[in-house]
């Protein structure tokens, strides 16, 4: 789907033109949505909008890296949104003129949907220009982003109290599954910052120079994101390695006791394995309480090993 609205030069709000017609009339700026475009849609990219191949190659081809291309008279942004419910990346690629915006993405963005409903319902269209739209879009894309991030902190939370009472088994897999989730965020904000940097210090985006205080903003936004990321992520690690602990010191314990009790048996395997080689000459075979008295002397050793153990603390 193709959607359109332009400016006039009296600044009042157009809606529903063609391409065609907005690039022949004399509007003060135009934005133009190719939301989730079909094939015969895309080739509007080529004609009559005549954008370089290579840009339209990175718009058909998901999912690039955040970046920014200058061609003679746009330059080209690629931007990562972020699926609220299933946090895969959806890329939104973005032309930027002087006098025109173009967004283009493959999957609904509600990012562009509030931006586009704003602009629709502005009393002050004439505030508004395309460089300011790019605001608009890469912030509330950017905002988004916190959400995640809070619920992944949340969930690290529970998994630290621990206050279901899950296994460990349960526990560590959700662990590593929030481990690889802040792996795919920090892959999608530091390109991002990193693309914002950028832009904020480009001396060919006037547009944007203009209002750098605001870029600015959106950049701080992603270095506190980056930094909660990289908390989580040590604190996953902390997490993880007091599990492991955990595990490795109840391994120990159990095999601490399993030893005791060897070794308890050990001088009682070896009484029973004497005289159970019924060899004729054993003279204690004969003897009429030798059974009771193996089996006393056994009992006592077998007690007085277990107590000695336990006085040592073995068994704690």
């Amino acid at each position: 789907m193709i959607r359109s609205i332009a400016i006039t030069q009296s600044n009042e709000i157009r809606t529903g033109i063609s391409i065609p017609e907005l690039i022949s009339a004399d509007y003060r700026w135009y934005w133009i949505d190719f939301n989730e475009p079909t094939p015969d849609e895309i080739e509007y990219l080529k004609e009559p909008l005549r954008f370089h191949p290579l840009a339209i190659e990175d718009c058909i081809h998901t999912l690039q890296r955040p970046k920014l291309d200058y061609y003679d008279d746009y330059n080209f942004f690629v931007v990562q949104a972020l699926n609220a419910d299933s946090m895969d990346k959806e890329e939104v690629d973005l032309f930027l003129g002087t006098n025109y915006i173009i967004t283009f993405h493959m999957e609904m963005n509600r990012e562009i949907d509030d931006v586009w409903s704003r602009l629709e319902l502005t009393k002050t269209p004439g505030n508004w220009d395309p460089s300011l739209v790019l605001y608009h879009v890469i912030d509330k894309i950017v905002d988004n982003y916190f959400p995640l991030v809070y619920k992944i902190e949340d969930l690290l939370n529970e998994i630290d109290e621990n206050s279901a009472g899950r296994s460990m088994e349960e526990l560590l897999e959700d662990l590593f599954d929030t481990r690889h989730e802040l792996l795919s965020l920090r892959h999608t904000i530091t390109p991002m910052r990193d693309l914002v940097y950028r832009m904020i210090n480009s001396h060919r985006l006037a547009d944007i120079l203009a209002r750098k205080v605001y870029f600015n903003d959106i950049h701080d936004h992603l270095l506190r994101l980056g930094e909660k990321v990289e908390a989580s992520r040590e604190l996953t690690t902390d997490i993880r390695d007091s599990y492991l602990s955990m595990n490795s010191h109840e391994t120990n314990r159990v095999m601490k006791v399993l030893t005791v009790i060897t070794t308890i048996f050990m001088p009682l395997t070896f009484i029973a394995g004497i005289y159970g080689m019924n060899f004729e000459n054993m003279p204690e075979l004969n003897w009429q309480y030798g059974y009771f008295g193996a089996l006393f002397t056994m009992s006592i050793i077998g007690l007085t090993m277990f107590l000695w153990f336990r006085k040592k603390g073995w068994f704690k």
